[in-house]
């Protein structure tokens, strides 16, 4: 019988989810198929209690379930629970859910790729939402000297309330006025989607790295390449947070390497 899973999320037609996932599942032979989901908010509990009587067996979480999902789950992984927040639910033999966040291990697992090492560095982190959130405890358990930049500050105080080595925290306009002494720099605004950019110092081969993809984040990275940043997008953090919820489910760790190829191939045709 083919088993069901699927991303949940508002708005979710944007997902790069099923071309990854279904071109895995047809490579490994698992009969399975991959769905997007799109559920409003306030209405992921009811949406669970459906895919549980359908059978579904595993799902991604995106915006804005993320932390309504590690509430609704009967187990969570130490990280979920440390970060608040959950990206991957996995049906447990006891028919429950279990909560996992790989948003996390994916960021981490780009830098590796990436060869960047953020121990001792001056890492601007902007913006203070649930991305952000996960991303701050990735660089403050690699002890990256972290300042936390949000329009609300008390957003950004939150996260770093809940870290275990305190980062600072600032508004986002003390943050863009301490861009020329940051070592890395990793944008979680929104900007591209609304046409925003920012207005960046020479960046003299640094790192700027936004975790949107596509033309979410083409004007930042085209400005940040122009400054002579090394700039990053978000779509291999997209492919390695998918196959760490992957290795979750079927306990295989797919090529990211393919995946990644052929996500940029379709982002580059439609952006």
């Amino acid at each position: 019988m083919t088993q069901l899973y699927g991303v949940i999320g508002d708005p979710i037609s944007h997902s790069l989810s099923p071309l990854i996932h279904n071109a895995w599942l047809r490579e490994h032979g698992i009969d399975a198929t991959y769905e997007a989901m799109q559920v409003p908010d306030g209405e992921l509990e009811s949406a669970l209690d459906t895919l549980t009587r359908q059978g579904a067996r595993g799902l991604n979480i995106t915006l804005p379930h993320k932390h309504t999902a590690l509430a609704l789950a009967e187990e969570a992984g130490d990280l979920a629970r440390r970060i608040g927040a959950a990206n991957t639910l996995i049906r447990t033999d006891a028919g429950g859910w279990r909560a996992e966040n790989t948003d996390a291990p994916g960021f981490l697992h780009t830098l590796d790729q990436a060869g960047i090492s953020v121990a001792g560095k001056n890492v601007l982190l902007l913006g203070a939402g649930g991305s952000a959130r996960a991303l701050a405890f990735v660089l403050t358990d690699m002890r990256a000297k972290l300042t936390i930049s949000n329009r609300t500050v008390s957003r950004a105080e939150a996260i770093a309330a809940d870290l275990l080595d305190t980062p600072e925290v600032c508004s986002l306009e003390d943050g863009l006025n301490r861009l020329p002494a940051a070592e890395i720099v990793i944008n979680t605004l929104s900007l591209g989607h609304s046409g925003q950019s920012l207005e960046l110092p020479p960046g003299h081969g640094r790192t700027f790295y936004d975790i949107s993809y596509g033309a979410a984040a083409n004007k930042t990275l085209s400005a940040a390449a122009a400054q002579d940043w090394a700039p990053m997008d978000g779509l291999g953090m997209l492919v390695a947070q998918a196959a760490f919820a992957f290795e979750h489910w079927f306990g295989i760790v797919p090529d990211m390497e393919a995946a990644e190829r052929k996500c940029r191939k379709v982002v580059e045709a439609t952006s």
